[in-house]
């Protein structure tokens, strides 16, 4: 498989560049990425389109980020209603 390493690009009017089909297909990059100003040059980051999931790998949990979050929602509830009590 062929990577793709280097292309150049116009910047427009509006001061938008477009990255070439090939360079996000071969990076994975979906809707958004990650610009950072490294001084001299910028430095393109890709990002998962559901970080919470994509975090679910790194994580040495066994539950997913669903039932972390309903789990979170039950625990907000009681302390909410233990409040009110």
């Amino acid at each position: 498989m062929l990577t793709w390493k280097m292309s150049i690009v116009k910047v427009d009017r509006r001061g938008r560049i477009t990255l070439p089909k090939k360079l996000r297909e071969s990076l994975g990059i979906g809707e958004k990425v990650l610009i950072m100003n490294m001084g001299d040059h910028l430095q393109i980051i890709p990002l998962p389109s559901d970080p919470f999931e994509a975090l679910e790998d790194t994580l040495s949990i066994n539950k997913t980020f669903k039932e972390l979050r309903k789990q979170a929602e039950l625990v907000a509830e009681k302390d909410a209603t233990d409040e009110l009590s």
